[in-house]
């Protein structure tokens, strides 16, 4: 406890925290006696692994706990805040924002020993689940049943239920079933001052301020969700999946607006570039071309009769728009191995380079061509390799800049570039995040989409749940209590002066 804590955040020095080393003892003590020995960590080599998630960011905890319930979720908060220090929510670690980041020290809330699945209703169609179960888990446990639950980020291997609640996380399905905001029913919730309740319903549709949807997405900053009650669908009677194949990313681009214009909403569209096609290929062989400029993964369901006419379409189309080859899952194996090349494309990118920083924004589909041309032409002007593999269907673009943080340099560089990416979108019409959050990573961001007063209602929000601004500080919004604020002037600055680091 105690040890020096490093800030390698991308906006600027955070201020560390002010927290006194007798008021963290005490602390220790008090959380030690309520949750057991070994369910809080406080000595240096047991929080080092605790600092991070999958972003660049790095801050160390002062204490690590891990509750097992709602109560001991409501303890850790009540003890925090009696003795004013920050609480920091974490499930696996896997987010992309540097929201579980613990930027002001403090304690780090980590759920994932709270993982039942407490509840599986197939006459109503739900699920009531503890934050630390992992996406697939619950997948696998009511496909028995014939049902899913919907949203499936790449990472659903890892990721769990309460971090996607947090980010409101999508997935390759989320063209036509939406994003986990779609299918959270209702979640029990400890507030910021340990305090315990219920915001939805277990029904859809309920009465009154939808606070269930304020709180997913929120990120962390609200609340701890304990208990959440999702919705399950139905599994597809049939399902259909495409592989097609083209010259240039900026063709493959051109498909997307042209298959949604035949009139086909696809579940899934969902496209790699050359980079990643090779990167997946040297990992595993799932059957992409390695000399395609980019591929669209394709995918339709529903009724039989419906998916047949609607594949036909979806070919035509993809035809239409310049596609070399057309490749057709004739079964489920060969599906799932056309899946497996997109559910693991981040990860073969560790094979090409020694780190890789992965962004998250949103265009309009139909500007994709002139983004992804954006996104290429600036990745060549910082001296970077970029492969791209997204949600195409929905404009929701994942560049991964690919570097070696030992180079000197280099980590400005790169995060410089990132904020030259998301202006692109921002300036085409979209936004900085579709499914990863703002967390730390875009919180000066948030002034190029939102004036004061946008901000201002934000922040009142935040402090109507949060009034000692202790939950999650320095996330989301570009100021808070101790935080460094964002200041436009240096913002114009940082992308006027190519690797300048504010």
């Amino acid at each position: 406890m105690g040890a020096p804590r490093t800030h390698e955040v991308a906006r600027g020095t955070l201020p560390a925290m002010s927290t006194s080393q007798p008021t963290l003892a005490v602390l220790v003590d008090e959380l030690t006696r309520a949750l057991g020995k070994s369910s809080v960590l406080a000595r240096p080599e047991e929080l080092i692994a605790y600092e991070y998630d999958a972003t660049i960011e790095r801050a160390r905890p002062d204490i690590v706990v891990f509750p097992a319930s709602t109560d001991d979720v409501a303890t850790v908060l009540r003890l925090a805040r009696k003795h004013g220090v920050p609480v920091v929510p974490r499930g696996s670690g896997t987010g992309l924002a540097g929201g579980a980041v613990p930027v002001q020290g403090g304690v780090l809330c980590v759920l994932t020993r709270m993982n039942r699945i407490l509840e599986i209703d197939v006459r109503n169609r739900t699920a009531t689940i503890e934050p630390g179960v992992i996406n697939l888990q619950l997948q696998e446990a009511v496909a028995t049943h014939g049902l899913t639950y919907a949203p499936d980020p790449s990472s659903q291997r890892v990721c769990t239920i309460g971090g996607n609640v947090a980010t409101n996380a999508g997935g390759p399905h989320t063209l036509v079933h939406g994003s986990t905001v779609n299918h959270v029913l209702g979640m029990r919730v400890v507030l910021p001052d340990g305090r315990a309740t219920f915001l939805g319903s277990r029904v859809p549709d309920a009465p009154g301020l939808d606070l269930r949807g304020l709180f997913v997405g929120s990120e962390g900053t609200l609340g701890i969700a304990t208990e959440i009650v999702v919705r399950l669908v139905p599994r597809a009677e049939a399902v259909r999946t495409l592989l097609a194949i083209f010259a240039s990313i900026e063709d493959a681009s051109n498909a997307v607006t042209r298959v949604i214009a035949s009139g086909v909403i696809p579940v899934a569209l969902e496209m790699l570039d050359r980079e990643i096609i090779r990167a997946v290929q040297h990992s595993r062989d799932v059957g992409y071309p390695e000399d395609a400029g980019a591929v669209l993964l394709v995918e339709v369901e529903g009724l039989r009769e419906t998916v047949e006419q609607q594949s036909a379409q979806v070919i035509e189309a993809l035809r239409a728009a310049g596609a070399l080859d057309l490749r057709i899952a004739s079964e489920a194996a060969e599906r799932e191995r056309l899946w497996e090349g997109r559910k693991s494309a981040i990860g073969a990118i560790g094979a090409l380079a020694p780190n890789f920083y992965l962004l998250d924004g949103v265009v309009p589909r139909t500007r994709l061509p002139e983004v992804m041309r954006g996104v290429e032409e600036l990745s060549a002007r910082y001296g970077f390799r970029c492969g791209n593999v997204f949600h195409a269907g929905d404009g929701n673009l994942h560049p991964n800049v690919m570097f070696d943080s030992m180079e000197p340099g280099a980590t400005e560089r790169v995060l410089a570039l990132g904020a030259e990416i998301l202006r692109l979108c921002i300036e085409a019409g979209g936004a900085i995040t579709g499914e990863h959050g703002v967390g730390l990573e875009k919180r000066s961001y948030m002034e190029w989409m939102f004036g004061a007063d946008d901000l201002e209602a934000m922040s009142r929000i935040r402090l109507a749940f949060d009034e000692a601004g202790l939950f999650n500080p320095c996330k989301v919004l570009p100021s808070g209590h101790g935080c460094a604020s964002a200041h436009s002037a240096e913002l114009t600055h940082h992308l006027a002066t190519p690797g300048v680091y504010v």
